[in-house]
């Protein structure tokens, strides 16, 4: 008689296995502070349309451009590593994060082309046979308008991206209850920063802008910390299967 029976992965390898996802899921946390910042600071020239007419800095916005496609990519990956485990907190949560990440890569993806656009215009401006120079820079000043809704709609997917994951942190108790606390207090208050800089009332630089970052940036920056050097805490979902159980075997009797 033959039967299947799933092997249950042994106590040890699950612990490793846990372990290995947390720092994974808080390297790519890390890294993507790592990348955006310094992009951040490089893209700055950039954002000015009289750059199309100037010497340039291209190297320099090309390597901006990179470091924010490193930022998209571990943005992406760490929602994609971290999945396996809070979906067993709550399923529909854990996907709608892995959404908000990737839509949040789109936007970002789209002020990255817009940066890197206007190296290109730079570069062959006399080649587009603008009879007006006037009107090379009124369309590097349509990228950098794009640029910064992109970038204020991109970044404002922290917001999502916070509703979805800090609860599912501070319901299983994967991390210290006061790492998630950090994203539910701060994202409602960039919320209302980013809402009022889209109807026009707050400058997307301001210091209320400022103001509201603060509460996400730790959340997103000690969860990586945390995850890299602690990993999770010892949590009821834990002892479940794991996401991605052994094959089943065919044993003969």
């Amino acid at each position: 008689m033959t039967t299947l029976t799933s092997p249950v992965a042994p106590v040890s390898n699950r612990h490793d296995l846990m372990r290995r996802t947390a720092f994974l899921g808080g390297a790519l946390y890390v890294l993507t502070f790592l990348s955006s910042i310094p992009a951040s600071v490089l893209t700055g020239p950039a954002l000015d349309p009289a750059y199309v007419r100037g010497p340039g800095l291209d190297d320099q916005i090309a390597l901006a451009g990179v470091l924010d496609i490193v930022n998209i990519l571990a943005a992406i990956g760490s929602a994609v590593v971290l999945y396996p485990v809070v979906k067993r907190q709550n399923a529909t949560l854990a996907l709608g994060f892995v959404a908000s990440r990737l839509t949040e890569g789109a936007l970002l993806f789209t002020a990255v082309l817009t940066t890197l656009s206007m190296v290109t215009l730079r570069q062959q401006g006399d080649a587009f046979t603008v009879a007006d120079p006037d009107t090379l820079v009124a369309t590097a000043a349509g990228l950098v308008a794009v640029h910064d809704w992109a970038f204020l709609l991109g970044t404002g997917m922290a917001v999502a991206n916070a509703l979805m994951l800090a609860p599912l942190m501070y319901r299983s108790r994967l991390v210290p209850r006061v790492i998630p606390l950090l994203g539910l207090v701060g994202a409602p208050m960039l919320l209302a920063a980013n809402l009022l800089t889209v109807f026009g009332l707050n400058e997307q630089v301001s210091t209320l802008s400022t103001l509201a970052l603060p509460g996400i940036f730790f959340w997103e920056l000690s969860l990586g910390i945390y995850l890299m050097v602690k990993g999770f805490k010892p949590a009821p979902i834990l002892a479940s299967p794991v996401a991605n159980p052994a094959p089943s075997l065919a044993v003969t009797r």
